[in-house]
């Protein structure tokens, strides 16, 4: 949800991308952008349908574990098959995909979790930059579920959701006990059809229900827009499949344009690809320098270096970044940063600071799994913890709804002013 953390290039014998995500991690809903991810995809040497025998055909003895006892689970098994009132809902292949959900559920890690074939090939569209729904990335924040960022031009943006609003309820069912995965299940849906949501905002007490006509969502991920005195503003809102491409393409327009100064807005943007942030990263940052450090299981650490190519560096650039800033987008604001020394301003971001692998599995489902966290350059870990900014600027409820951009007045202001020392 955190690809934006590229499209996926196989390396050997596995494609490195980062998730989104804080989770993550897009709906269509979009919780699967909000983290930085690598995909592993693997033959699963068959397309059959993975119910019950199909699985245990396959796999019962590869790898089954000596010291478990799974006589409880099959117990449960047999009497829900025997003795459940209902015939019609003992369908053995959800039965089994329920399993795995819990059982990943058990870990408490809300960045793991179970696709089902149906799942996977949403999350492979979200990847793409095109899917229904209402464009918006959600997360586990403090046990509750919370928007990591609206997607600028969406159905949820022009519904007036905010990165941090708290969803207490979707439609009549309370989110109290709901994983992401079924939170993005009941919000996503086909275009022309509505979805309300309940929200708490920081700073009231009063819910307010918010409904939403979802729609289909079309995500450019980068776009420029050149203001007075050379002032080039760069917004990526997401690292996804066309972020290094679309980045070339600004990188090339603000060198023909003699932009003599920077302003790159990561706020609201959920992450994605890890190639896509190393990339971007790497159109300022000089070569060799490192990006963003992977830590294993066993504490070994692999380091993401600046690619070479810095063609953007030495023009002076600052940082504007928020609560919905995540994964990847944490991953190239703490490089600028820790780097060159490029200011952030704005909020602090989200806090997501794990890796995440996407294992192919049997019959079209796909396994995400914690695999690492990852360190700035400076070795922070910023798990749930965020990256403050060097200079703090909120974006209060009257600025938003007088169109009013402080953040961005305070970022041309400091800009100018190292324009003026250069």
């Amino acid at each position: 949800m955190e690809q934006p953390i590229d499209s996926q290039n196989i390396k050997s014998s596995r494609i490195r991308q980062n998730f989104k995500i804080f989770i993550v991690v897009i709906l269509i809903c979009v919780s699967f952008f909000s983290g930085v991810f690598y995909t592993k995809y693997r033959s699963s040497g068959s397309t059959n349908s993975p119910a019950l025998d199909n699985i245990i055909a396959k796999n019962h003895s590869k790898s089954q574990p000596d010291n478990v006892d799974f006589s409880l689970f099959w117990e449960t098994w047999n009497l829900l098959n025997a003795k459940y009132v209902d015939k019609s809902k003992l369908d053995q292949t959800k039965m089994i995909y329920g399993a795995i959900s819990g059982m990943i559920k058990a870990l408490g890690d809300p960045f793991s979790s179970f696709m089902n074939p149906e799942e996977s090939q949403q999350f492979s569209d979200q990847l793409q930059g095109t899917f229904d729904g209402i464009g918006v990335e959600i997360g586990m924040k403090n046990n509750i579920l919370t928007v990591i960022s609206p997607l600028e031009g969406t159905p949820a943006a022009k519904a007036g959701l905010r990165a941090g609003d708290r969803i207490i309820k979707i439609g009549d069912t309370i989110t109290s006990d709901m994983s992401i995965d079924e939170a993005v299940g009941k919000i996503r849906g086909p275009k022309d059809t509505e979805i309300s949501l309940t929200i708490l905002r920081e700073k009231d007490n009063n819910p307010k229900e918010i409904k939403i006509m979802r729609g289909t969502i079309s995500v450019k991920s980068v776009k420029v827009e050149f203001k007075d005195q050379g002032i080039a503003l760069v917004k990526i809102s997401q690292f996804g499949d066309d972020t290094i491409t679309e980045m070339n393409k600004v990188a090339n327009q603000i060198l023909t344009n003699k932009s003599q100064g920077i302003i790159l807005d990561l706020r609201n943007n959920p992450g994605g690809y890890l190639e896509a942030a190393v990339d971007v990263s790497s159109k300022f940052i000089p070569e060799g320098k490192v990006v963003v450090s992977e830590e294993n299981r066993n504490g070994e650490k692999d380091d993401h270096k600046a690619l070479g190519g810095d063609i953007l560096g030495g023009i002076p650039i600052v940082v504007l970044v928020n609560s919905g800033s995540a994964s990847a987008s944490e991953i190239t604001a703490g490089a600028l940063h820790d780097d060159l020394g490029a200011q952030l301003i704005g909020k602090k971001t989200f806090g997501k600071g794990s890796v995440q692998q996407l294992e192919k599995l049997t019959g079209g489902s796909n396994l995400r799994v914690t695999v690492a966290r990852w360190l700035t350059p400076n070795g922070e870990y910023i798990m749930e913890k965020g990256i403050n900014p060097d200079i703090d600027v909120d974006l209060t409820d009257d600025d938003y709804n007088n169109n009013r951009d402080p953040q961005l007045d305070k970022a041309v202001e400091v800009l100018k002013g190292q324009m003026q020392k250069k």
